[in-house]
């Protein structure tokens, strides 16, 4: 489009009203980075539940080893009788955030996994406790779990959105019951991807990392973007105060939402198996089975009778790709075949004896 002014003044309405139009767009940009953290609150909030929770444990008796001691018996009498455990209660609290408007609430396993008795309580106030909360299913492996609400009531629940387009330096909110403060909500940014091996040594976990305030309590809650969607399960924080230092970790939405799917659909996970363990494979490793590029993954360890056995493969095999795609981080690889239905057949390419070839592997049942 061509815009034509015959004069000097007709140029300065134009530059004139492009300015006020620029400062308009600025202002509303400014306006809406203002609201934005409070819109997601006000979205989410009623969402987001605190559980309280109940569990007994049997512990020794610290006196037990003492009860045969003649000066023990001399001050406390004869104590033959004394049990050898006891039991306690241990009480717990972390969050939850509901999934569905049937009250089917996600948090994590370490918070309700071993409860005797559980309450939710919504942001209006509202307890659910005894027979009104069910345990729906645990795993731990990526310290996900949920638990229904039985009511024929409809809950408000907020929408989950893709991980996978979750980008460093993004800004996200986290909402929670930090030591008992209902609907707490703070901020921060996402400050990595990817790390693994924070609470256990599980090629299943694979946690957004970010500095929005976490603290206990906070477990189980949502971490949101600023459109409102959930895109992580807060679920742990590193410290040495046992507070907040700045560095959380929260389980990606993609997780959360296929771990929830198969707990609300069976109780349980079933995660797809090769029978096989694999390593990073180095650029000395490369070059000692004589791969040029440095690409791929090395197979450590083939089970015996497994469908990677079956299928031929070898101990110091390497693996260039899955199903076409390149293969090079062991951990990414491993949880894809998690997430890939038991009786599926892959087809590996992988390298042995200077040569590449293809091989279709059938997945089995993980049955660690």
């Amino acid at each position: 489009m061509k815009i034509k002014c015959r004069s000097r003044f007709g140029w300065l309405i134009l530059l004139t009203a492009i300015m006020i139009f620029t400062a308009g767009v600025i202002a509303a940009n400014a306006q809406s980075l203002i609201t934005a953290i409070q819109d997601v609150a006000k979205k989410a909030i009623p969402s987001v539940v605190h559980i309280e929770v109940v569990e007994k444990q049997r512990v020794p008796n610290p006196m037990t080893p003492f009860q045969n001691d003649p000066f023990f018996q001399y001050f406390f009498g004869n104590q033959g009788r004394m049990p050898k455990t006891f039991e306690r209660e241990i009480r717990g609290l972390g969050s939850g955030v509901f999934i569905d408007a049937h009250g089917h609430i996600v948090t994590n396993s370490h918070v309700v996994d071993g409860a005797t008795k559980m309450t939710v309580i919504l942001s209006d106030g509202r307890k659910y406790s005894d027979r009104s909360v069910r345990l729906i299913g645990v795993d731990t492996k990526t310290d996900l779990a949920v638990i229904r609400i039985v009511s024929e009531e409809s809950f408000p629940f907020i929408p989950f959105g893709d991980s996978d387009n979750v980008d460093v330096g993004q800004w996200v909110v986290a909402i929670g019951h930090p030591r008992g403060l209902d609907q707490t909500v703070t901020h921060g940014i996402i400050s990595a991807k990817h790390r693994r091996g924070i609470t256990e040594p599980s090629s299943y976990q694979d946690f957004l990392q970010t500095d929005a305030a976490i603290n206990p309590g906070n477990s189980g809650g949502p971490l949101l973007n600023l459109i409102g969607e959930v895109i992580g399960i807060n679920a742990a924080i590193v410290t040495e105060s046992g507070g907040f230092e700045g560095i959380g970790f929260a389980t990606p939405s993609n997780i959360a939402v296929r771990v929830a799917k198969q707990l609300i659909s069976s109780g349980k996970i079933q995660r797809g198996s090769l029978g096989l363990t694999v390593q990073e494979l180095t650029p000395e490793l490369a070059r000692l089975f004589e791969l040029r590029n440095a690409k791929g993954i090395l197979v450590a360890g083939v089970s015996k009778g497994g469908p990677s056995a079956i299928a031929g493969i070898r101990q110091g095999d390497i693996i260039l790709a899955c199903e076409g795609r390149t293969v090079d981080n062991p951990d990414a690889f491993l949880d894809e075949i998690a997430s890939t239905p038991a009786g599926q057949t892959l087809v590996l390419t992988i390298f042995r004896g200077g040569q590449s070839r293809e091989v279709g592997v059938k997945v089995s049942i993980d049955r660690e």
